[in-house]
């Protein structure tokens, strides 16, 4: 089925964390408010099988921020020492680095100038945290990528990018895989792929784009399909066993960085790992 090694990523950060407290803030806040809860989920998803956690730094940006008490350093830096805390050397830490709350000029009023400061902020105080590499992801603007990829490779570290995707393989504003990967000339990247939006089975027609137009290492991390209100609860159709079959045929189109986005908790990413294991042997 495939050759290459595969590296089992973790699942989402936000909506699991989220499932531990009945108090719903912006989750980079639990970084100070309830650390608790941070620090057992990085250590849920190291037990599932993670080879790489991602930090809870997605949203930690000024723009963010500015709106509470705290500032973008000790919510980045705390949300490094939870990591390191919690994964004891098992487990290699992803500094997380999600889009800034709003659009680049000139559909937005975010200049260039404003949007590289806040990644270059955000950023900077997530390497002092020493992570093993940057996880720029859930993009949906090839041009505030590049601006936050033109930061990350200030920082002598991997990068990862991904995007978020329709399923006519397009994201939000508009931008095609083509467009992400002719963006991506002139960085450095250490994998490139897509993250959240669509569940597996939706998804994979654009895996298998990427698989035809880079070759690059490819990363998937879709949701655990579509979500739905229930009785004023989110939930999402893939329950574990479900999410960890259907995202298994990525692997045909040489992913080699797997794990999940939204709705996908350690019992998902456990279930992938078991999958991954019995295919190694077979």
């Amino acid at each position: 089925m495939h050759k290459k090694k595969v590296t089992l990523l973790d699942g989402a950060v936000g909506t699991s964390l989220w499932e531990k407290t009945d108090h719903k803030v912006p989750v980079w806040r639990y970084n100070v408010e309830n650390p608790e809860i941070v620090t057992r989920l990085h250590q849920e998803y190291v037990a599932a099988g993670a080879e790489i956690i991602l930090a809870n730094t997605f949203g930690a940006n000024a723009g963010n921020v500015k709106t509470s008490d705290y500032t973008v350093r000790q919510i980045v830096k705390n949300a490094m020492k939870l990591a390191s805390f919690a994964i004891a050397g098992k487990a290699k830490i992803a500094l997380a680095i999600g889009p800034l709350s709003g659009l680049l000029e000139p559909y937005g009023d975010i200049s260039t100038d404003s949007a590289f400061r806040m990644f270059d902020e955000q950023i900077g105080y997530g390497a002092e945290g020493k992570p093993d590499l940057i996880f720029i992801q859930t993009f949906t603007d090839v041009k505030m990528l590049k601006i936050a990829l033109k930061v990350a490779n200030q920082h002598d570290l991997p990068v990862f990018a991904s995007m978020s995707f329709d399923q006519t393989g397009h994201t939000m504003m508009g931008n095609s895989v083509q467009d992400m990967l002719q963006g991506l000339k002139g960085f450095r990247i250490d994998a490139v792929g897509l993250n959240c939006s669509l569940g597996p089975r939706a998804a994979l027609p654009v895996i298998e784009e990427f698989s035809r137009d880079t070759d690059l290492p490819l990363l998937f991390k879709p949701n655990a399909g579509k979500s739905s209100l229930v009785n004023g609860k989110t939930v999402y159709e893939s329950d574990a066993e479900k999410f960890s079959k259907e995202i298994l045929p990525a692997l045909d189109y040489g992913v080699q960085y797997i794990g999940g986005c939204c709705g996908t908790n350690a019992a998902c990413i456990r279930q992938l790992r078991d999958r991954l294991i019995q295919l190694q042997e077979n």
